[in-house]
């Protein structure tokens, strides 16, 4: 007879107490949630002209007194279930802003898009993934570098090769300058987006001032790591009038005159790094590799689909650095840290230079140090301009209301309420047994989900 495991005995002991039915609500409504906030406290809805009492909830009626909410983390090595709702989220932020609604007019599709990649310059040669028998990096001539290493590689690598992001000489590549442009980032999409406005003021023949007057840029991009452990930028660029999305672009500014200015945009931002005697001083800027494609809305014309690139976006926002292997999702308290991490000799010395600059007094603004776990990447992996579109807020918050109104008391109608409340962190996260039934939950939602849209796909409804 097979004996029972702790995980085994803790979840029957779960499902054997009273209020297992009540803990397996609260653990559904969080969708699965394998991280789940535990909070205590209270909220009271009275009537702001009669103090009367209309509704009021307590956690010291629930399972262990507490309430579990999702603990919300975009990344799926994470939380699984958070991260499918993260990417929902994703996919309708960045569609609006492409086709509309979420109080974004649906004019925005007739405005000039692109679709553009910018990558990281190069920090040393690395292997790369090839096809149909093509050599990595083939030479006529043997040759190798001061280090004795070969420059070149006539090995073919599938996707599925090691090697593939491994630099071929580990001693040539420039570790300190991918570990800035990582720290960088976000002022090198700055300063991009700056000139952005200037190329194409010079490109339609009108002042920089006066473009400013007659058009807004707006955006949203989200950051990937390649398998070299590098970040690139795929953005979604949209040319709105001066007012925003309900202003229709002037008719002058062409899909054509903006792919010409984001290449001459990029190719212009220089960024010095501040002067260290430990490294010198890098010029960062950004990679040769540069693609930037006008987007249709189902109008037969070339280019990716507005809805393909929402759902391409969504899909790389609940990705770390964890996935790539370029790094993990926790962040490093000590050298010790980087020894025990199971991941390439690539990404351990970029660890260890970030861990390395860190400590020095000239990069110390960059919190090198801090942000180790992500190669020195400090920006958020989903970033928009303003007034693209709707914001994950208000999508939240728009939800809220929707689970809200499904399941609402019945309450007076009192136009004038007040609601006070008070909540208090209690911890996180379940216990093994526990683990495994908000396993189970989330797999089960996951399948209704999928069933649902099959079932949507085969009638022909949105």
């Amino acid at each position: 007879m097979r004996q029972l495991s702790d995980i085994d005995r803790d979840a029957i002991q779960l499902a054997q107490d009273p209020q297992f039915p009540r803990w397996l609500e609260q653990v559904t409504a969080t969708g699965g949630c394998a991280h789940p906030i535990h909070l205590t406290g209270s909220t009271t809805t009275r009537d702001a002209a009669t103090g009367e009492i209309l509704h009021h909830y307590d956690t010291r009626n629930e399972p262990g007194e507490r309430l579990l909410v999702r603990c919300r983390n975009r990344r799926a090595t994470v939380c699984a279930p958070c991260s499918r709702l993260h990417a929902g989220d994703t996919f309708h932020l960045v569609r609006a802003g492409l086709l509309g609604g979420k109080n974004v007019p649906a004019e925005v599709r007739e405005h000039p898009r692109l679709f553009v990649t910018l990558t990281a310059p190069s920090f040393g040669s690395v292997h790369r993934a090839t096809a149909d028998g093509e050599r990595c990096r083939p030479r006529r001539n043997v040759e190798r570098c001061e280090h004795g290493r070969p420059r070149g590689c006539p090995a073919a690598h599938d996707d599925t090769d090691p090697l593939i992001g491994q630099p071929l000489c580990p001693d040539c590549y420039d570790y300190p300058a991918h570990v800035l442009w990582h720290a960088h980032a976000g002022r090198l999409w700055k300063a991009f987006t700056d000139n952005f406005y200037n190329h194409l003021a010079a490109r339609t023949g009108r002042t920089r001032t006066g473009l400013r007057r007659a058009v807004r840029i707006s955006y949203a991009k989200v950051a990937e790591y390649q398998r070299r452990a590098a970040v690139h930028v795929h953005a979604v660029v949209r040319l709105d009038g001066a007012s925003g999305p309900g202003d229709p672009a002037p008719a002058w500014a062409s899909c054509k005159d903006l792919t010409a200015a984001v290449r001459t945009a990029a190719a212009a931002v220089l960024l010095p790094t501040p002067y260290s005697r430990a490294v010198g001083v890098h010029e960062l800027c950004w990679g040769s590799e540069l693609d930037a494609r006008p987007l249709r809305a189902f109008d037969g014309n070339e280019g990716p689909a507005d809805e393909a690139i929402a759902a391409y976006v969504a899909k790389y926002v609940t990705k770390g650095a964890n996935d790539t292997g370029a790094g993990t999702d926790y962040r490093l308290s000590s050298l010790d840290d980087i020894d025990a991490m199971p991941v390439t000799p690539h990404v351990r010395a970029l660890l260890r230079t970030c861990w390395r600059l860190g400590g020095l007094a000239e990069f110390e603004p960059l919190r090198l140090r801090a942000w180790a776990h992500t190669l020195g990447y400090r920006g958020h992996i989903l970033t928009k301009s303003r007034v693209y579109s709707t914001t994950y807020t208000a999508l939240r918050a728009e939800r809220a209301a929707h689970q809200g109104a499904t399941t609402k008391t019945d309450l007076p109608n009192v136009p004038d309420t007040v609601t006070d409340a008070h909540w208090r962190y209690a911890g996180s996260g379940h216990t093994p047994g526990a683990a495994l039934i908000a396993f189970g939950v989330a797999e089960d939602l996951a399948c209704n989900r999928e069933l649902v849209r099959e079932a949507s796909n085969a009638t022909g409804d949105e």
